[in-house]
């Protein structure tokens, strides 16, 4: 009994106790079956959930041990710990659905009709939630899982070579591994030195990638070019070819004894270390991503320049303007303004951009003040060296949570300021 005004009572539903009771007495059968459809769903798994929730907090207490030359299995961390995210996630749907449950049977009205006459109501009304909702799961599924596990890992000491399971039992250490990265010269150091490193590379590939890509377009807009299909045609080629086998073919023709060194040596010239001095080869991997990336811009400012009216240009000419007035007053506001979201992306893609050096140095030359590091490496092909190679997941996970939430910070404030994202929060 609920008291709602002074001398009112009020009778609680009885979809507080059985989910779907309400319902189905006044009628709602569909909705009636389907709460209780969960309830016992969730019933039966109940020991199950418990079981995996309390996995999650203890992340295993019987370690891995060895009985003459029989192995005896004990409990494996890491899976108690995606087992019990698993079913937090479960429960924490299962109480959203039970307080829609409650608040359906508060507000529910006696109907008279048939089970399929409901079917067909229930399909129409949710038609749209129907529709997202296999998205919605696999979003769950494969999106947020994921980040969640990842955050779990980062407040633990998973890591070679004394807690990787199921040989080893793995432990929550709180914010250890957060303190660590950036005050233990021995992480923060490979830190401070590569985050500075992924920065310029993304500013440096993101610039001069639009940039080139601008020139080529505002090349083939000169209407005294001819043959601009022709160069249209070649110019595209670096960006038709896949990035992995341009990749590849930079990193053969560049390497030390390959085709570019060869003719410098039989032209008279010194080799020139491309890929393994580190100055070098960071500009190389800049490059290489600029003739492999500029021919997308030159595409999307090609389309921006024809959407500039002829009229503004006609105008400017009368008030006297020159040519590079035009440029800087006409051009390159309405080119920007179109093409500014795709700037932002392009950095977020170039600040994880694995291929583009993974592929061409593997993260070389190798620096030996940095922790599992070369001098190209950038933070995501740092990650994979911790996870893949050396299997330090932990601090793997910590800079993965820095890297995500750079990235948000960095995007929010950027398309915040775009005067294209104001217009479309305006309209």
């Amino acid at each position: 009994m609920v008291k709602t005004e002074p001398g009112v009572v009020t009778k609680l539903p009885a979809s507080m106790v059985i989910m779907g009771t309400t319902q189905f007495m006044k009628g709602h059968h569909l909705k009636g079956v389907l709460f209780l459809a969960i309830q016992l769903l969730f019933v039966v798994y109940a020991m199950d959930i418990a079981a995996s929730l309390k996995g999650l907090v203890t992340l295993g207490e019987v370690a891995q041990t060895r009985d003459g030359f029989k192995i005896v299995q004990g409990d494996h961390s890491i899976s108690m710990l995606i087992e019990g995210i698993t079913a937090a996630l479960f429960t924490f749907l299962f109480v959203l659905v039970y307080g829609a449950n409650v608040k359906d049977a508060r507000n529910v009205k006696p109907i008279k009709l048939g089970f399929k006459q409901q079917v067909k109501a229930f399909y129409d009304d949710n038609f749209a939630f129907l529709a997202l909702s296999p998205a919605a799961l696999m979003g769950l599924g494969f999106i947020l899982m994921p980040i969640l596990i990842t955050v779990m890992v980062s407040f633990t000491n998973y890591s070679a070579p004394h807690h990787i399971p199921p040989r080893n039992l793995v432990d929550w250490v709180g914010f250890k591994n957060f303190f660590a990265l950036f005050e233990m010269k021995i992480w923060s150091q490979t830190f401070v030195g590569i985050g500075l490193w992924t920065i310029t590379w993304a500013i440096c590939a993101t610039v001069l990638t639009c940039g080139f890509g601008f020139l080529l377009a505002l090349a083939l807009s000169n209407k005294s070019i001819k043959g601009k299909r022709v160069f249209r045609l070649i110019f595209i080629l670096p960006y038709a070819i896949p990035a992995f086998v341009t990749l590849l073919i930079f990193r053969l023709l560049l390497n030390g004894i390959g085709p570019v060194n060869n003719t410098l040596n039989s032209w008279g010239f010194d080799s020139i270390a491309f890929l393994s001095d580190p100055v070098t080869a960071k500009i190389t991997v800049i490059l290489v991503s600029v003739w492999a990336s500029a021919p997308y811009f030159m595409l999307l400012i090609s389309g921006a320049l024809t959407n500039i009216p002829e009229d503004l240009y006609e105008a400017s000419e009368v008030d006297g303007a020159s040519k590079f007035q035009q440029f800087r007053e006409i051009t390159l506001p309405m080119v920007l303004h179109q093409v500014a979201p795709s700037l932002v992306m392009t950095f977020a893609h170039n600040f994880n951009n694995f291929g583009a050096v993974y592929l061409l140095t593997e993260g070389g030359p190798i620096n030996p003040e940095y922790r599992y590091a070369g001098h190209t490496d950038i933070l995501i092909t740092w990650i994979y060296q911790l996870t893949l190679n050396f299997q330090q997941y932990h601090i793997a996970s910590v800079v993965s949570i820095v890297i995500f939430l750079f990235l948000s910070v960095i995007a929010i404030w950027q398309f915040r300021r775009m005067k294209s994202f104001k217009d479309d929060v305006g309209m």
